[in-house]
């Protein structure tokens, strides 16, 4: 199937602009906001993906993680390891 993103209309009308050659399609992204950059690959990427929080229709909720990754392994997965102290009875 062809894949596109649903907020970008890809069918405008050439034929009264004049134009011959390819251009690069107009792109959706977002600003997720909380402190976070929209990556690069995001804004001039290709990728589709309707579950990214820059480019699907995701949003961003609940608690957000910090920890060191450990596997990268899994498509579009990683695991990560958390460090906390754990305190033992006497």
């Amino acid at each position: 199937a062809y894949q596109k993103q649903p907020t970008i209309f890809q069918n405008k009308k050439r034929v009264l602009l004049g134009e011959t050659g390819k251009e690069k399609l107009p792109r959706h992204y977002k600003n997720i906001g909380l402190g976070f950059k929209t990556p690069k690959e995001a804004i001039e990427g290709t990728y589709i993906d309707k579950k990214c929080p820059f480019t699907g229709n995701v949003s961003i909720r609940g608690r957000i993680l910090s920890g060191v990754v450990t596997k990268m392994k899994m498509q579009r997965t990683i695991v990560i390891r958390r460090d906390y102290l754990h305190y033992i009875r006497k």
